[in-house]
């Protein structure tokens, strides 16, 4: 059973990640490996897109 007396204070939220570790999407976004799979991905997309639309 959870101990519910409440002798203990609760540990901050800044304790369990540091603010160095603290990054975002667009942290890992501007990162270039990513950025270049993310352009191969999306030019392949595109060109089978156009090769749907105006070859077949």
């Amino acid at each position: 059973m959870l101990d519910t007396s409440g002798d203990q204070s609760p540990v901050p939220p800044e304790q369990y990640v540091p603010s160095e570790e603290q990054r975002g999407c667009l942290f890992a976004l501007s990162q270039p490996p990513l950025m270049i799979f993310l352009a191969v991905v999306g030019s392949l997309l595109l060109a089978g897109a156009l090769h749907d639309l105006f070859v077949l």
